[in-house]
């Protein structure tokens, strides 16, 4: 497993960390998929276009509106407010996602990317890659 770590900037912002998981993986040979997993409760992964960043921005006003800051939320243990409904959009993405790899590399169509999913930032968070055979 390799760890990779980063810094989000915003509350809710997708990071395209597509380049740091194909680096994470090194030049795997043999191995048929890997695993991408987030390991927090207020984020998540996905895959989507990366070639158009408005894609990932578009991404970030859709889930705010699907999942409004203002309800009436019970879980109200952060001091800055409600996170509630970052557990509910990191719910609504995934904490993992599986992709194959083709000769190491991986098999992402041509203009899929790989999201991190920040929901309750900024915050130092973490990625794990790891191969599977």
């Amino acid at each position: 497993m390799q760890e990779i770590r980063l810094q989000t900037d915003r509350r809710t912002q997708l990071v395209d960390i597509t380049e740091q998981v194909q680096d994470a993986l090194g030049s795997l040979n043999g191995a048929a998929a890997a695993l991408v997993y987030v390991p927090h409760t207020t984020a998540g992964v996905t895959i989507n276009e990366g070639a158009d960043p408005a894609v990932a921005q578009d991404l970030e006003a859709a889930l705010e509106k699907v999942v409004d800051d203002a309800w009436d939320w019970k879980h109200v243990e952060d001091p800055d407010g409600p996170n509630a409904p970052s557990h509910i959009r990191a719910s609504l993405m995934s904490p993992q996602i599986l992709i194959p790899l083709d000769g190491g590399k991986l098999a992402l169509g041509k203009w899929q990317g790989i999201f991190f999913c920040e929901f309750d930032g900024p915050r130092e968070r973490k990625v794990y890659v790891t191969p599977l055979s």
